[in-house]
């Protein structure tokens, strides 16, 4: 069995967890210091956001060397010592590998402005359409055209993302070796795998004009295209010599293409990341947002259940707002922090947790777009200036979706910013340290992380969580339930996505409810969840 497969896998964005020098950045030395509360917490493997070396114009998705850290995270030194210590408590290491694109401050970009220079194809360069237009129609995924006019070689080059990251061009045979030897850097110092960022844009097969869209106009020229395929086999080869995990994040990804991306036979990806689930409470794009529905919800993770024979899990990441907020209730905001952990942790896949969700940290409390760091909620801003949608309006967009709501530093306690930092925060820590934070909550059996905790170690201990077959049994307005089972043993989850009351058919032997009570009679009260294992 893949270990994999048994863990529980937890996202540290490292710029946000914790400072240990006092200048208001999270970082490697951090990091170590709460290897002890991941341990405890039950996980398995930790995946790192970018620490490499980086002007941080995307907070490090914007790679200026695939082989030095940010200086601000530490040294080569410190991260060698964090997979060390980390090892020492049973839990693996995943880098963050960002190959779509680098930082136009990486030396392979600066040196391809010289069109005489060895690195001169790295990148998709164009000399634009006649009448000195943009080469294509194509536009970008932070908005506006995807093409900047580079005046040292006098040409353009693309960009899907912000305007310094510029996109590879695997066309060139030499991209592709470069990679190679990335992976056997980090793999020769002991890191389990990688988490691959939007790894299903990487092969452009044509810069043609696209059809116009509303959004991502030019999509249908580099979206999950057989020349991306061809290159995951080929890096698949090299994981394979130290026997690595990778999980792919693929946007716009159905389940059918999923499937292509990382079937057993297929030999690319071992998991892939959907947004399918994410985008239920969405109108076209990520920032006009709808009111969530949670039968489209649960229909979705439904689909992705039964046509994934083994899924990656998750409610939250460093790209989307909190999940208490969105999917559950602030005014039941305990309750339904426990129900998401709940279905996070007894669905069929391998759950990905992101830090702070593990004590119900929720969006940010900041009151003006200055206050914001992220790059692409600044270019959302621009946009919808420029269709002249007034201050107040822009705002209420940008505070519901900005993705600063999950990179606000982590709540270890009360105290002032939060335990995260001695100096001033990188961003802004939310005012409710105060009242959500790890302390507090460690010393609470009835908090949302001692949840957590005791749920990691039930699926740990019971079969069918892990590895059992999934069977729907109710997906409706308000009530989400399913069987995990295996070998005679049968667990059924029952969820109320709802402040209301609900009553259910579903019975057997109470194992967990969110709410003190010692059986279950089929009455759920608000945002309950329980776990009830039934007779064979």
């Amino acid at each position: 069995m893949e270990w994999w497969k048994d863990a529980l896998i937890y996202q540290i964005y490292p710029r946000s967890f914790q400072d240990s020098n006092g200048d208001g950045i999270g970082d490697l030395p951090g990091i170590i210091q709460r290897l002890d509360h991941l341990q405890e917490l039950g996980v398995g493997a930790i995946w790192l956001s970018p620490v490499y070396r980086s002007p941080n114009a995307d907070n490090g998705y914007d790679i200026s060397d695939y082989r030095e850290i940010n200086p601000e995270y530490g040294t080569m030194e410190d991260m060698e010592e964090l997979i060390a210590q980390a090892g020492r408590r049973g839990i693996r290491v995943l880098m963050d590998l960002v190959i779509n694109h680098t930082s136009t401050d990486h030396y392979w970009f600066r040196s391809s402005r010289d069109r005489t220079s060895p690195y001169a194809d790295y990148y998709c360069w164009s000399h634009g359409a006649p009448g000195g237009r943009l080469p294509n129609n194509w536009t970008g995924f932070f908005g506006g055209d995807c093409w900047e006019f580079d005046p040292e070689r006098c040409e353009y080059y693309l960009h899907l993302f912000a305007r310094s990251q510029a996109d590879l061009n695997y066309r060139c045979p030499a991209v592709l070796e470069e990679v190679k030897d990335v992976l056997r850097f980090w793999l020769a110092k002991g890191v389990a795998g990688f988490r691959c960022d939007v790894i299903n844009l990487l092969w452009k097969e044509s810069l043609e004009d696209g059809r116009r869209r509303p959004v991502l106009t030019g999509l249908e020229h580099y979206l999950s295209r057989e020349g991306t395929h061809d290159i995951l086999r080929q890096l698949r080869q090299v994981l394979d010599e130290y026997g690595a995990f990778t999980v792919g994040e693929a946007v716009f990804v159905t389940p059918a293409m999923a499937r292509d991306l990382c079937g057993r036979d297929r030999r690319e990806l071992d998991l892939v990341f959907s947004f399918q689930h994410m985008e239920c409470d969405q109108i076209l794009v990520k920032w006009l947002k709808r009111r969530f529905r949670p039968k489209a919800f649960f229909d979705c993770l439904v689909r992705w259940q039964q046509e994934l024979d083994w899924n990656a899990l998750y409610l939250e990441n460093h790209d989307q707002p909190r999940s208490i907020p969105r999917f559950g209730s602030e005014r039941y905001w305990k309750e339904s922090g426990k129900l998401l952990a709940t279905l996070l942790l007894t669905l069929r896949g391998t759950p990905f947790l992101y830090q702070g969700q593990e004590i119900g940290m929720v969006n940010f409390d900041f009151t003006r777009l200055r206050q914001l760091n992220d790059v692409e909620s600044k270019n959302v801003d621009k946009i919808l200036r420029r269709f002249h949608v007034p201050q107040k309006l822009r705002w209420r967009i940008l505070s519901r979706t900005s993705r600063d709501n999950a990179r606000t530093p982590f709540q270890w306690d009360g105290g002032p910013q939060g335990g995260f930092t001695g100096g001033r925060p990188w961003l802004g820590v939310n005012h409710n340290c105060a009242a959500i934070n790890l302390a507090d909550q460690e010393k609470d059996p009835d908090s949302i992380w001692s949840w957590y905790k005791d749920l990691a170690a039930l699926r740990r201990d019971r079969a069918a969580l892990r590895h059992g077959s999934f069977v729907p049994l109710e997906a409706g307005a308000q009530v989400f339930a399913y069987r995990r089972e295996l070998e005679g043993e049968r667990m059924t989850v029952v969820l109320n996505f709802s402040g209301k009351p609900a009553s259910v058919s579903h019975r057997g032997a109470l194992v967990r409810s969110n709410y003190p009570r010692e059986g279950f009679d089929g009455q759920l009260g608000p945002w309950e969840a329980v776990i009830l294992e039934e007779e064979t």
